[in-house]
């Protein structure tokens, strides 16, 4: 095993040149289309976003199918079924929502119906009567409203039994 600091060596050898081989010459080429391989897109299909800016409006019915994210303003209707809705900390809307998802950051007025739940953040302020199947109220919070809580897949009424008669509830901060 060879050690650097061995007794007997001096300074390292430096490598003797190679003679009597020929280098081979490099010659350029025409230049070569790279095959083009589809780079697939880090956002897929299901979880593409559309998003409206602090300095959009809409006045209207919203629908598509795929989520939403709400920095502008929006009055009418938002029909995303399947899809999450969130409502940044600029976002006001004034709409009714219907989606899988809703995330509320700013402020909704107008009653809100996910599928899946509701989640109202710390910031978040919704005025109106929710229906989910889960539902999220951080501390700090605001809401007015009723809560109706349907298991996923329940129909709107069973046959024999009254419709639940929403609770009001109210967490001011």
């Amino acid at each position: 095993m060879w050690k650097p600091n061995q007794p007997g060596t001096g300074a390292p050898a430096a490598p003797e040149p190679v003679r009597g081989v020929a280098q081979p010459t490099i010659e350029p080429t025409p230049a070569r289309p790279v095959p083009s391989t589809p780079v697939s897109s880090p956002v897929s299909a299901a979880g593409e976003q559309a998003t409206i800016g602090k300095s959009l409006v809409i006045k209207g019915e919203v629908s598509g199918s795929e989520s939403l994210y709400i920095d502008g303003k929006i009055e009418g209707a938002i029909n995303l079924p399947g899809n999450r809705v969130t409502v940044g900390r600029n976002g006001q809307v004034a709409a009714n929502i219907m989606a899988r998802e809703v995330v509320v950051l700013g402020k909704v007025r107008g009653n809100v119906h996910a599928s899946d739940r509701i989640d109202i953040r710390s910031e978040g302020s919704l005025t109106g009567d929710v229906i989910a199947a889960r539902i999220s109220i951080e501390d700090g919070a605001f809401f007015k409203g009723g809560i109706d809580i349907r298991k996923p897949g329940a129909g709107e009424a069973k046959p024999g039994v009254p419709p639940a008669t929403p609770e009001a509830v109210t967490v001011a901060s």
